[in-house]
């Protein structure tokens, strides 16, 4: 069990595709990365971290190691190889409200946009502390370029059901670059990147290599302004948490 220091005045947030733990992934199977989480979070202490392809034994894991967080985003009832899309948030934090959506036209059902892969999800959460509340997100895009794009316009359409005095900010596994279709789609949307100037590759493989593009964002919008942001590649005792490096950006409140 791991108990975490308190969170600063700013506020902290993390993104992470957890990679598929059921992959056969041999020496970086979940069994041989998972102790890696701990170190992670010591190091980081975010206040908020999304996570992407979390099946339920990982969260299970999770929830275990980060007592002093609460999250939402599980699908329950869900089957063995389900992958969950999570909000971690300390226990300073009170949820409010959260909701779960399929990016396709039936977002209350298990459904998928025509030309996506896999039926892709986004969870919503509104948060308060104090006097400071923000909506985060946390989805993971399907390939396709189009699809992307109409997915990024779904999420915007989601959020049309939550405060719109909040800022927000939204997390993911995008599985496109910054200036992609659904990038410009979520800057149209008045949303800015954290990353904006320092994009590098979040997409490894395991390796520590940089492999390929900034395909895990983070946006915002709202009084908020970046202090940081990084893209974490470390390892830990030679372990990488997953094939994706986590992505966190610190933000200050403006105003507030």
């Amino acid at each position: 069990m791991h108990t975490f220091s308190e969170p600063t005045k700013d506020t902290t947030v993390m993104s992470i595709n957890l990679r598929f733990g059921l992959a056969d992934d041999g020496e970086n199977a979940w069994e041989h990365r998972c102790d890696a989480f701990g170190p992670l979070f010591e190091t980081t202490r975010p206040d908020f971290v999304a996570m992407q392809e979390a099946n339920n034994f990982q969260t299970r894991y999770l929830a275990q190691l980060l007592r002093d967080y609460r999250f939402v985003g599980v699908r329950n009832p869900s089957p063995d190889r389900w992958q969950n899309n999570l909000i971690f948030y300390r226990k300073e934090w009170t949820c409010h409200r959260h909701a779960h959506f399929f990016l396709s036209e039936t977002p209350r059902e298990l459904s998928k946009l025509p030309g996506s892969k896999w039926p892709r999800q986004c969870v919503i959460g509104l948060f308060a502390r104090g006097k400071k509340r923000v909506i985060c997100v946390t989805t993971h895009f399907d390939f396709d370029e189009e699809v992307q794009k109409r997915s990024a316009e779904l999420v915007l359409r989601f959020l049309k059901e939550f405060p719109e005095d909040a800022p927000v900010i939204i997390t993911g596994d995008f599985n496109a670059p910054p200036k992609s279709p659904a990038h410009q789609t979520f800057q149209s949307g008045g949303f800015r990147d954290s990353f904006t100037g320092s994009h590098s590759s979040t997409f490894h493989g395991f390796t520590g290599a940089d492999l390929g593009d900034h395909i895990d964002w983070i946006l915002y919008k709202g009084n908020l302004e970046v202090a940081k942001a990084q893209v974490i590649k470390k390892s830990f005792d030679g372990i990488y948490p997953s094939d994706h490096f986590p992505v966190m950006s610190k933000f200050r409140w403006v105003g507030v």
